[in-house]
């Protein structure tokens, strides 16, 4: 699928449109502010205007203590009247509506009736492939998916993909614009419902809420769990690589010839994939991958670098005693 070149570089961007301000979209728009861009929202709401600059303002400290961009400023936001004057000018469009499929496309319609020609842009989606948003659309070929995380000012990750009629360049450019805005991206091959992270959040929800209803745990366990267990890990190094370190120096091979069979344990509702050869190597070459030439001691060292740098920032590590005290 072709479609007009971006009338920019992602380098170049200068004029950010959001287009609905609620949590999400709002939290966009204190982002790109932070970012040092010129931000244009819209959204239909009576009362969007004084509660976005609201959720702007209250978050402002946190970005201010993050760092902000030169020229930074919370006076660059311009609230339009209008769809068609929010992207008039626009050099990207961050959609950000209510997660209805029919609203969606509409939306993207029009705004791909309205943003300049060749101008990218992303929907905030949470779980709709692009390929069933984009079909009431002149041009296709340049929306994407720009999934971000809650709050988008503080989250970095965002996941970006195409759908069946988007362009391989408009997944190209969108990756490459929310790096240069300061995003974690990840570039996605293929469309998945609920993305990546929305699909592991969701399978953790269920089995959470599973055991609840089972009686088997109660909601202040399952978050301690969470936040004092292997959140703690996930902060730095996610689930893969820290299960390969449960293989010791043998790696994510020993861990799978060691737990492999417990895969097929009722530890959850989810029924578990067949560990044969083919998903067997693609594990180990993929943790392989993501050590990037760290050997396991290196990343057993960072892992706990990384723990105690968690614990230490949530104030939840003892106060050490200083010399001059003595033990009680």
């Amino acid at each position: 699928m072709t479609s007009p070149t971006p009338p920019c570089a992602p380098e170049d961007v200068r004029r950010v449109a959001c287009v609905g301000a609620g949590v999400i979209g709002g939290g966009w728009v204190a982002h790109f502010l932070a970012r040092g861009y010129d931000v244009t929202a819209w959204d239909p709401a009576p009362d969007a205007e004084p509660k976005l600059r609201r959720l702007v303002d209250a978050a402002w400290p946190a970005l201010t203590r993050l760092g902000l961009a030169e020229g930074a400023c919370a006076n660059r936001l311009t609230v339009a009247a209008t769809l068609q004057e929010a992207v008039a000018d626009a050099q990207f469009v961050q959609e950000s509506a209510p997660e209805k499929l029919e609203l969606k496309r509409n939306l993207l319609r029009r705004l791909d009736a309205a943003a300049p020609a060749g101008v990218v842009i992303a929907s905030s989606t949470s779980g709709y492939p692009m390929t069933d948003m984009q079909t009431e659309a002149a041009d296709p070929g340049r929306l994407v998916v720009g999934h971000p995380f809650n709050p988008p000012y503080l989250i970095p990750l965002v996941e970006v993909v195409g759908g069946e009629r988007t362009s391989a360049g408009t997944v190209a450019w969108a990756s490459r614009f929310y790096e240069v805005a300061g995003k974690s991206v990840i570039t996605m091959d293929r469309e998945v419902p609920g993305f990546i992270a929305n699909r592991l959040q969701e399978a953790l929800w269920r089995e959470a809420l599973h055991m609840i209803a089972n009686g088997e745990a109660t909601v202040r366990e399952i978050d301690a769990s969470i936040t004092e267990g292997p959140g703690l890990r996930w902060a730095f190094m996610g689930p893969m690589l820290t299960f390969a370190l449960a293989g010791g120096e043998g790696g994510m091979a020993h861990m799978l010839d060691h737990f492999g069979p417990s895969l097929k344990s009722p530890w959850t509702r989810l029924e578990a994939p067949e560990l044969d050869r083919k998903l067997y190597d693609a594990v180990v070459a993929g943790c392989d991958e993501a050590a990037d030439g760290r050997t396991i001691a290196d990343l057993v060292a960072e892992r706990d670098r990384g723990v105690i740098d968690v614990l230490r920032a949530t104030g939840r590590l003892p106060r050490q005693r200083t010399a001059g005290e003595a033990a009680e």
